[in-house]
């Protein structure tokens, strides 16, 4: 699996990331985000949410609600599976109605939910590197993502080598 890796040096580096999602992921995808408190994970999803036309005000983190819907130029569907029990509790959610939409799905805290995930995702792993750096670890499964990586990279000016191409 083709991974891309970004690093955040300051806040509007991981801004510039979620603008650059918002413009290369396909309708009716899933991300899936992982890391520590802290690690970024709402500020991202702030950014992609505000270059759908959202008001990046209105992005919470759903920790208690546990999932929130926004609408703009497109619709996001955030998830936070942070006080979720176990999978069978997000299975009652319904995701799947959320996973065939049309909409983009991001959920955070994914790793605890990982099995009621679709096969088919985009996985981002965010790590602290520092007071305001984060490193972005970027995985892409299945057709429906094919050339989301590569074109990523080329917004972030970034290299990339597809191991399809290899």
């Amino acid at each position: 699996m083709d991974v891309l890796v970004y690093e955040a040096r300051q806040e509007s580096d991981t801004d510039r990331l979620g603008r650059a999602l918002a413009e290369v992921l396909p309708d009716g995808c899933v991300v899936a985000l992982c890391g520590t408190l802290g690690a970024g994970k709402t500020r991202l999803v702030q950014a992609l949410a505000e270059a759908c036309g959202v008001s990046r005000r209105e992005v919470i983190s759903p920790t208690f609600v546990l999932i929130q819907e926004y609408r703009g130029r497109r619709t996001l569907y955030h998830f936070d599976a942070y006080r979720i029990h176990d999978e069978e509790e997000f299975q009652a959610l319904g995701p799947e109605e959320y996973f065939d939409s049309p909409a983009l799905v991001v959920i955070e805290w994914a790793d605890r939910v990982a099995g009621c995930l679709p096969a088919e995702r985009l996985e981002i792993d965010l790590e602290i590197t520092g007071d305001t750096s984060r490193r972005f670890e970027i995985r892409a499964t299945g057709p429906l993502f094919s050339g989301v990586l590569p074109e990523l990279a080329r917004r972030l000016g970034l290299e990339f080598a597809d191991s399809r191409q290899a």
